[in-house]
């Protein structure tokens, strides 16, 4: 290894991506790279880079380990002493792909054990790190789970199985409600700027025992003519009605009537800088009755302006 290369005193614990960095510099010179198209140079270099990059989670991993100090004993939320301690090691699923975690347990006779460096981490119960969650997260809020997880092992290091991939994103969703009131302001909105409610319904296909108590009677009690499928005019009483709402403030804006007629072709349109929204929040239930979700938007529309008279 180059001096260039040469592992600081301390820093052992990166010299395997210290290694790979330098295999992936070699590689980028060598007359088999100097041959390939410029695609196939950036597939080589995404994919060794990739490695480079779950190496120096490692490193820092090893790092961490390496410094955590040995405690007489550890008292959980129980308080119950721990003192009898080893190290433990577990597996980390990341965007990079699969690390080991090296760490102090600390455990007591029938007691579970407490691992405090996974504390500090903030490390998941299970084996998923919180940037493949969120990853898989943003791919179910788009696709379907076959597609989301077809789509994270192409586009990171990690791999997230379809049932956990559920799991997952059951469990991301669970604190929506609480996630926006606590961002929810309290204060009522110091601008006469006009505050917009907006309110849409879809309906969606639904399993027989998800639809509402109504909608499932008639559904059951329906005849079809053909068993294998449904005929034309038989697609009633399978949706559930979903509400979309949001509500925002936004400037003020007058429109003449040359911002809306048609202007002349050979008269370019002058381009004009439009208000932006602000304070907006976006929300929508399928689990919740529509008139449930209508008296949020008013409630939130109460509190951003209690007297009914700064905005409009």
């Amino acid at each position: 290894m180059g001096k260039e290369y040469t592992v600081v005193h301390g820093l052992e614990e990166f010299a395997a991506a210290r290694e790979q960095f330098s295999y992936l510099v070699n590689r980028l010179q060598s007359e088999e790279m100097g041959r390939m198209e410029h695609g196939e140079v950036e597939a080589s270099i995404a994919q060794e880079g990739n490695e480079l990059l779950r190496r120096l989670l490692q490193g820092h991993l090893d790092l961490r380990a390496g410094t955590e100090e040995r405690r007489p004993e550890v008292e959980g939320a129980d308080g119950v002493a721990r003192r009898y301690c080893r190290c433990r090691q577990r597996e980390l699923m990341s965007l990079f792909g699969v690390v080991e975690v090296r760490r102090l347990g600390y455990g007591a006779r029938r007691e579970r054990s407490l691992f405090p460096l996974d504390v500090e981490l903030n490390l998941p119960p299970d084996k998923y790190s919180h940037g493949l969650r969120c990853r898989v997260a943003e791919e179910v809020a788009k696709n379907s789970f076959d597609e989301s997880v077809a789509s994270v092992v192409k586009s990171t290091g990690g791999k997230v199985p379809k049932r956990q991939a559920e799991e997952v994103a059951a469990e991301v969703a669970q604190d929506f409600e609480t996630f926006y009131e606590t961002r929810e302001a309290t204060e009522p909105e110091d601008t006469p700027d006009p505050l917009v409610m907006s309110l849409d319904g879809k309906g969606i296909v639904m399993r027989k025992e998800a639809l509402r108590e109504a909608t499932r009677m008639a559904a059951e009690n329906e005849q079809h003519k053909l068993k294998t499928r449904l005929s034309r005019g038989e697609k009633s009483n399978r949706k559930r009605m979903a509400l979309a709402a949001t509500i925002y403030t936004i400037e003020r804006r007058t429109r003449t009537a040359e911002d809306i007629m048609i202007r002349r072709r050979d008269k370019p349109a002058e381009t004009k800088t439009l208000p932006r929204a602000g304070n907006k929040r976006v929300w929508a239930s399928v689990e919740r009755a529509p008139n449930d979700v209508i008296d949020e938007v008013f409630q939130v529309a109460l509190r951003r302006d209690p007297v009914q008279t700064a905005k409009r």
